[in-house]
């Protein structure tokens, strides 16, 4: 009897809101430091833990739902954003310096055999075969715009390894005889522009011409910056600027826009702020067209702004809960989709990648975002590899899925705001630093 009343005491004594089922969980709190780390470590696994496993590049997406979709689809722009999201691994001790070297190693043998035109990958690649994988009807051969995105990831792996071990400056020299294959100078078609597409069954009958303003400067800026098949200045001024057409007078949301978003009356998605810059320093480069870190910088809070407005009226967006890019999407019938999100074509769809790879450019904004997906919604937007592609509060809607080419800018870019590592890297590469000054750019 006395045992049972011992049980029957220390019972009444616990307090009752441990008893309550309807108290709500304690939120966590992260340090701005940890949830950097965090975000940053969940990333990598993209590209870590489920990358194409013969090839060891990015795949195109993987889906929690449907793992085996596309197990072989290589992204040839997302395996350079990945190159890049490794060694940001390496140099924060996510993962083993060797054993990075020896993955990358196996990745750019791949690349070396794969099949290549005029030096140009194509958007997709077999990761069993090398060879391409149409991306489109007529879209069978080089991809100018994605194989610069490559070549960003390939220049950072140079620059970090060269002064490293044998098997290190042995990695360097392959990232470097790759970069230096690519005939940037043939993708002008001998005009003063430059053109995305190339094939060798269809020619250029795609015919798209790079023009700006979106995500394609760093293709200008990696052709000028050629030591083998240069592009002449007079294709990034006449072509890509429009010989002074790219320049906006427009303001959104009492901020200057500065250059001309494809004829836009506002801001393009996120996306045209990142992966031209996930190497190319926009907070200290101007030329006779911009201010960078303006242009740039007034893109996030830009679209910022819009969100927390909310002109639309969506249920969910807030000064914390913003961000509008490429992604998946929910389509008006529910199904799942795919679109450029941004004012003007705002579906109520946020995209993580959007927020998060802003960090240099509106660091509180862009902290307050990751700090709500992962101190208030982790297990309902963070999954095996990061933050979900993409969510809608309003239709109470998740894709439980992730692309490369937006898993691959968050690592990069936040490391960028913290160190500059990725930066660093690049604005340092001797070629890189000739093609800006060809181009007119200035340091600041």
């Amino acid at each position: 009897m006395n045992i049972l009343k011992s049980i029957l005491l220390s019972f009444l004594l616990v307090p009752l809101s441990s008893c309550d089922s309807t108290n709500p969980p304690v939120t966590p709190s992260y340090t701005d430091e940890e949830v950097m780390n965090m975000i940053q470590k969940d990333a990598l696994k993209f590209f870590w833990e489920y990358a194409e496993t013969n090839s060891l590049l990015a795949r195109e997406r993987y889906h929690e739902d449907n793992p085996s979709l596309d197990a072989h689809v290589i992204a040839t722009g997302g395996s350079g954003f990945g190159l890049m999201t490794i060694l940001v691994g390496v140099e924060r001790g996510f993962v083993n310096r060797t054993d990075a070297v020896q993955r990358i190693n196996t990745s750019l043998n791949f690349l070396a055999s794969a099949d290549r035109f005029h030096g140009a990958w194509s958007h997709w690649i077999d990761g069993t075969s090398g060879h391409v994988i149409p991306f489109g009807d007529i879209d069978n051969g080089g991809d100018i715009v994605e194989t610069s995105f490559l070549c960003s990831g390939l220049l950072c792996v140079r620059e970090y390894f060269k002064n490293g071990s044998a098997d290190e400056q042995a990695l360097a020299q392959l990232a470097d005889s790759l970069w230096k294959g690519v005939e940037w100078s043939w993708y002008t078609k001998g005009e003063n522009a430059m053109y995305w597409h190339w094939s060798p069954t269809y020619e250029w009958q795609i015919n798209f011409k790079l023009e700006g303003y979106n995500e394609c400067l760093i293709t200008y800026i990696l052709g000028a910056s050629s030591p083998t098949y240069p592009i002449p200045a007079e294709a990034y001024h006449e072509g890509w600027a429009r010989s002074g057409g790219i320049v906006s007078t427009r303001t959104s949301y009492d901020l200057p826009i500065i250059l001309n978003y494809n004829g836009s009356n506002t801001v393009g998605p996120l996306f045209w702020s990142h992966y031209s810059y996930l190497g190319i320093n926009p907070l200290v480069l101007t030329d006779m067209y911009a201010d960078y870190e303006q242009l740039t910088s007034n893109h996030a809070k830009i679209q910022h702004r819009y969100c927390v407005a909310n002109p639309l009226s969506w249920t969910g967006y807030s000064d914390s809960c913003w961000g509008l890019t490429a992604s998946y999407t929910r389509n008006i019938d529910g199904t799942t989709g795919y679109t450029d999100h941004k004012p003007g074509n705002d579906r109520g769809v946020i995209t993580p990648t959007a927020a998060l790879s802003s960090m240099p450019y509106t660091p509180e904004e862009s902290m307050k975002f990751l700090k709500f997906l992962y101190e208030k919604n982790a297990e309902t937007y963070i999954g095996v590899a990061g933050p979900y592609d993409a969510f809608s509060i309003h239709y109470d809607w998740v894709t439980p899925r992730y692309l490369a080419i937006d898993q691959g800018t968050i690592a990069p870019m936040i490391e960028n705001y913290r160190t500059g590592m990725l930066w660093n890297l690049m604005m340092n590469a001797p070629e890189v630093q000739q093609g800006l000054q060809t181009l007119g750019f200035t340091i600041n």
